[in-house]
């Protein structure tokens, strides 16, 4: 796990050696353990270490293959390199990295190597020869990279604030970003919360040569086929566990000691037991407690740590020591984020534990129909037909649909609205932290036509309907929240702290078997009974079998007592911007204050995170 960076010249004049220093520098934390550059005429290629895979010298980035003709920058794991090593016996290997079987696989295939590789990455590949430049990103999303591309140059870095940090890319805001950032809690794919930044599609490469940049997407989630019989449900489960249980061991190949965040909920609770499975020693564990009891899951997290003998760490939070970190978490936020504090604070102590690895239990509610939304969808679509037949009634309904500042009532009202019962019409109202018409009254922006969500379903819509319901909603979960929040904040959060972070339910074999198959199997009858019927009894019943809590920290509470006068300032001072309405937003708060719940502590909390990272970073 690492961070890069570089720069093109599409001019072909010589790159300035103190902008890819810059750029690199601020992202030490990603990789404290070397640093290392490529500048050579109009190319600069900067590479920070964190080594988790032969921890030699000889295996320090940036690399190059024998002829000296390709370099390599890399961030990320290849799961499965030992076995692409072994179909590439020609090649004279000089360390036991998997950084070198990327040099060698795109010798010999070029982009097609891409088809073989099983893991988490950005790997960017300068062709002295050629002169030409290969960038690619993970099928699922998992590694980030953001690009800025003008007339002169080619930008590229694993995060946002290293190409602010170059001097030629301004420091100005994405109003249309704010948008996306106020309504979904982050800025979804292609755009960035900076002006003419953007984000690389998830399993799509970038090829640049004499100054044409083009973009090439090699994976798509939404053709996805598997040969299997899906009507033998016995069959189905043993091979859910089977690529379940290859997933977790494929993510153990380390040579540095691993961990395991285990918060009591089932989908972290089902990783551990396969790792200890596949480990010769015990698996170290960590959990996060709370005093208030509502958000407290230690207990169970402490149950499935005894039943496999694990190395167990408790941490228990109390509010003035989240508030010691509180800032320290948000300052290493790289782009804003509504989510991922949680993940920082958890990260962190594990990485004072002197571990550097950790698998993660992130991604299983995507997977396995884990959110309500997803039975919701389901009985929509059952009664399809009956949904269209009654469209006049609802149009007439959500007339009637009261306001009044009430964001439950405003996606009751947007899906009354709609023509048809469709993933892109239905997916981003389940998923509206505020919406549109909120958005409108808060902030100056009129917001008109579709978002970036919206669109990008719309662009699949077709292949989409081919799946079952509840794998539609899935699909919309990877295009949207999973891939733009959740595996977001687990890089920026986790690597702010110098911790890699590997999550076994984005496995592209697991995800595409699963997308497969039939809702009659899939529909829970009980929480993800999909994926526990399919674990047989390893998960304990008092695992299974309890209310859903979800790894959340008690913002309703703290920002009314302990956190009010942090969030009181920032919204002070996000009122004083332009794009603000004052007013409206300062009596949010007061409601949200005096209890009013119709006013949700996340809405106010997306504008003191945003005027936080705004402040931080220098933006206008």
């Amino acid at each position: 796990m690492c961070g890069l960076s570089g720069i093109l010249n599409l001019k072909k004049n010589a790159v300035d050696a103190a902008m890819i220093h810059r750029m690199s520098n601020c992202m030490a934390h990603r990789g404290p353990d070397a640093d290392g550059f490529y500048i050579h005429d109009e190319i600069a290629l900067g590479h920070r270490r964190l080594s988790i895979i032969d921890l030699s010298a000889t295996a320090n980035q940036p690399m190059f293959e024998p002829s000296g003709r390709f370099v390599l920058i890399f961030n990320g794991e290849i799961y499965n390199f030992r076995e692409v090593k072994s179909q590439l016996s020609g090649y004279p290997f000089q360390t036991n990295s998997d950084s070198e079987v990327i040099l060698a696989a795109y010798q010999k295939w070029g982009a097609d190597c891409l088809q073989r590789l099983a893991g988490m990455y950005v790997f960017v590949i300068w062709d002295k020869h050629s002169r030409e430049l290969f960038i690619a990103r993970d099928r699922m999303g998992v590694k980030p990279l953001y690009y800025f591309h003008s007339e002169e140059y080619f930008l590229f870095a694993s995060e946002v604030r290293a190409l602010i940090q170059s001097g030629v890319v301004p420091a100005k805001l994405n109003q249309q970003a704010v948008d996306d950032f106020l309504e979904f809690q982050s800025v979804p794919f292609p755009h960035s919360i900076i002006e003419n930044v953007q984000q690389l599609e998830a399993g799509a490469y970038i090829k640049i040569a004499a100054g044409k940049v083009e973009t090439t997407k090699y994976w798509d989630l939404t053709k996805s086929k598997v040969d299997f019989d899906f009507e033998d449900r016995s069959m189905v489960q043993q091979e859910v566990r089977r690529l379940l249980q290859q997933s977790v061991e494929r993510r153990l190949i380390s040579d540095v000691p691993l961990g395991a965040f285990l918060s009591g909920g089932i989908d972290s609770s089902a990783v551990v037991p396969l790792m200890a499975q596949a480990s010769q020693g015990p698996v170290n564990t960590f959990n996060i407690g709370f005093d208030e009891k509502d958000f407290d899951e230690s207990e169970y997290a402490s149950l499935v740590a005894r039943k496999f003998n694990t190395r167990h760490n408790a941490v228990r939070l109390h509010p003035t020591i989240f508030l010691d970190e509180l800032n320290n978490a948000l300052d290493s936020m790289d782009t804003p984020s509504g989510d991922g504090v949680n993940t920082y604070v958890v990260s962190k102590q594990i990485r004072q534990s002197g571990l550097t690895v950790a698998l993660s239990g992130v991604g299983g509610d995507e997977l396995f129909a884990g959110y309500p939304f997803f039975a919701k969808y389901y009985k929509l679509k059952q009664h399809e037909n009956w949904w269209k037949l009654i469209r006049p009634l609802r149009k007439l309904g959500a007339g009637f649909v009261g306001l009044n500042g009430n964001v439950q009532k405003d996606r009751i009202k947007q899906l009354l609205q709609t023509d048809e019962v469709s993933i892109e019409e239905c997916y981003p109202v389940f998923r509206q932290i505020l919406s549109p018409r909120m958005i409108s009254k808060l902030t100056t922006h009129e917001i008109q036509g579709q978002g970036l969500v919206s669109e990008q379903l719309h662009k699949y819509q077709k292949a989409i309907d081919k799946f079952p319901y509840l794998s539609q909603v899935s699909i919309a979960e990877y295009l949207g929240y999973t891939q733009h929040t959740l595996l977001k904040d687990t890089d920026q959060m986790s690597m702010a702290v110098t911790l890699e972070v590997r999550e076994p339910y984005f496995d592209h074999d697991l995800v595409e078997f699963v997308l497969n198959i039939p809702d009659k199997w899939k529909l829970p009858t009980y929480p993800k009974s999909l994926l526990v019927e399919s674990l047989g009894t390893l998960l304990p019943p008092e695992i299974v079998h309890r209310k859903k809590q979800g790894f959340l920290f008690p913002w309703s509470v703290w920002m009314k007592k302990e956190l009010k006068n942090f969030c009181e300032d920032r919204l002070e001072r996000i009122s004083q911007r332009s794009f603000i309405r004052s007013g409206n937003l300062k009596d949010r708060w007061h409601r949200f204050l005096k209890g009013d719940e119709s006013v949700r502590w996340m809405e106010l909390w997306l504008f003191v995170i945003l005027e936080h990272w705004l402040e931080k970073n220098n933006v206008n």
